[in-house]
C-alpha cells in the first residue's frame, strides 16, 4: 500500500558560482550572476541552496572540482540577498576540526535569520593539501561521528536566552548562561562552551553523505537529511528501509531521516525532443576523457584505455569494493553496472552522471519518476537541475516546477519562519538535547 507522506517533496538548487572569470566585464560578474539564480530560485519557491564542496584541484576534469569556491563564504553572500530559501554548506569532517565549523555555520545561521544547513561530508579527496593520508572509510566516519556530537552538543549547552536584544537595539549577553560540554572522545577532546549565542534554529540542519555501511550507521544516527544516490527505484527502497531500521534501532523517530536525491535530468518539449537532446548530450562525450571518469568511478587505478568501447568490462577489472579507500557507495553502483553486462560505452555514458538518478523526459514524465519515488516513501529532499542552464531552464522553471505544483508534490509558498520549518522537520527540542550526553574517554 502506498504510504500517506505527511509532507510534501521539497526542492533544491545549486548555488551559483561567485567565482570572477579573466574576460569578464566586471570583477563582479559571478557574483551579480550567482545573485540572480538565487532570486530566481526564491521567487519559484525552490527550498533550499546547495553547495557541495571537494578540496583539491582536478587537472583531469574528472570530478569538475578546479574553480569551485568555499561553500560557507559563498552561502553567507547569498543571506544577505535572500529572505526564504534555506542555504546548505558541505563541509569536511576530517579536514575541518568541530569547534570552527561550529562557529561558521552558527554565524550563518544568524546571519541568514535561521536558514543554514550543514552537509557532513568524509572526503575522498584532498589529503595531500593538509599533509595527511586519507584514513579508512571506518576511520573518517568514526571520526565523523564524534564531529556531528560535538558540534551538537556545542549548540545544545548554551540556554536560549543567553543574549538578549536592548532597547537601544544592542545584545546583552550573560556569560553565566553559556555551558562547558567537556567532550573527550578518541578523535577530539573539546571543552566548550561555544561562544556563539544559541541559534534561531536550534542548530543548522544536518545533512550527511555517504551510503558505505559506516557513513549509514553515521546517517540513520545523526542525519536529519541523508544525500545518497540510487539510480534505480529498487535499491533505493533497499537502501531507505535499512536506513530508516537502523535509525529506528538508535531510538529516531519514524520517517527519519528524510532522504535527498541528486535528479540528473534531461527535459524535452516532446518525445522526439528528448531523444533529439540525449543524442547530442551523448554525441558531446569525449570517450577517451570518459575512460578516466569511469576508472575514478570504479575507485581509481584501472587501465581502461585498450578496452574496446562496445564489450562489457572483464571480470578481472571490477574491484573487490573493500579493497577501495574512496567512495564505496559510488563504486558499488559501478561495480553493480558492470556486472549487468554494459558495454565500456554505456558505462563511460552512465558516468557522465556520477552513479546518480538520472531520467530523460518531458515535464511530465519526469514528474511520474519524481511522485513514484516520493509515493514509496523514499524520497523527501530533491535536487533538481537546469538552473542557470540555458537549454534547461525555462523547461525547468516552466515546465517541471508547474507540473510538480499540479500534482500537488511540491510547495506553493514557503510554509515557516526558518529552513527547518520548510522542510517540514521536526524542531529541536531542549529536553532531547544531548548537553547531559558529554562525552568521557
Amino acid at each position: 500500500m502506498t504510504p500517506v507522506r505527511s509532507h510534501r517533496l521539497k526542492t533544491l538548487v545549486g548555488a551559483g558560482n561567485f567565482v570572477a572569470a579573466a574576460n569578464d566585464i566586471s570583477p563582479a560578474a559571478g557574483a551579480k550572476r550567482a545573485v540572480e539564480l538565487a532570486h530566481i530560485a526564491e521567487a519559484n519557491k525552490i527550498t533550499g541552496l546547495f553547495t557541495a564542496d571537494l578540496l583539491q584541484t582536478d587537472p583531469a576534469g574528472l570530478a569538475g572540482t578546479t574553480g569551485t569556491q568555499e561553500p560557507i563564504i559563498a552561502l553567507a553572500a547569498l543571506s544577505q540577498v535572500t529572505s526564504y530559501i534555506g542555504l546548505i554548506a558541505t563541509v569536511s569532517t576530517t579536514f575541518h576540526h568541530p569547534y570552527n565549523l561550529a562557529r561558521l555555520i552558527g554565524t550563518l545561521d544568524h546571519a541568514s535569520g535561521g536558514r543554514a544547513g550543514w552537509n557532513a561530508v568524509t572526503s575522498s579527496v584532498g589529503e595531500e593539501n593538509f599533509g595527511e593520508t586519507l584514513p579508512s572509510p571506518e576511520e573518517r566516519y568514526e571520526r565523523a561521528a564524534e564531529f556531528i556530537e560535538i558540534v551538537n552538543a556545542l549548540y545544545d549547552a548554551n540556554e536560549r536566552d543567553a543574549a538578549k536584544r536592548n532597547r537601544s537595539g544592542g545584545i546583552s549577553i550573560d556569560p553565566a548562561k553559556f555551558h562547558r560540554i567537556d567532550y573527550r572522545g578518541k578523535h577530539f577532546s573539546v571543552d566548550g562552551p561555544l561562544n556563539i549565542p544559541p541559534l534561531p534554529q536550534g542548530r543548522p540542519v544536518q545533512f550527511q553523505a555517504g551510503q558505505s555501511e559506516a557513513g549509514v550507521n553515521v546517517g540513520a544516527r545523526y542525519a536529519e537529511v541523508v544525500y545518497t544516490s540510487q539510480p534505480r527505484l529498487e535499491d533505493a527502497i533497499a537502501f531507505v528501509t535499512t536506513l530508516r531500521d537502523r535509525a529506528k534501532s538508535f531510538g529516531r523517530g519514524a520517517n527519519l531521516p528524510f532522504i535527498m536525491n541528486s535528479f540528473h535530468s534531461v527535459i524535452g518539449e516532446s518525445d522526439a525532443d528528448v531523444a533529439r537532446r540525449l543524442k547530442e548530450k551523448h554525441e558531446r562525450i569525449d570517450y577517451e576523457q570518459g575512460r578516466l571518469k569511469l576508472a575514478d568511478m570504479l575507485g581509481g587505478h584501472l587501465d581502461l584505455s585498450d578496452l574496446p568501447l562496445d564489450k562489457p568490462l572483464p571480470d578481472t577489472l571490477i574491484p573487490d569494493v573493500t579493497s577501495i579507500n574512496r567512495r564505496r557507495g559510488r563504486v558499488e553502483i559501478f561495480q553493480r553496472y558492470a556486472r549487468q553486462g554494459l558495454s565500456l560505452r554505456e558505462l563511460i555514458i552512465q558516468a557522465q552522471e556520477t552513479g546518480h538518478w538520472s531520467v530523460a523526459g518531458t515535464p511530465e514524465e519526469l514528474a511520474d519518476a519524481l511522485e513514484e519515488r516520493f509515493r514509496a516513501g523514499v524520497l523527501d529532499v530533491i535536487s533538481l537541475h537546469g538552473l542557470g542552464n540555458p537549454d534547461q531552464e525555462d523547461l525547468l522553471l516552466n515546465g517541471l516546477l508547474p507540473e510538480l505544483r499540479r500534482r500537488d508534490l511540491i510547495d506553493t509558498d514557503y510554509i515557516g519562519e526558518d529552513f527547518r520549518a520548510n522542510l517540514e522537520l521536526p524542531t529541536v527540542s531542549s529536553e532531547s538535547a544531548s548537553r547531559a550526553s558529554a562525552k568521557t574517554a
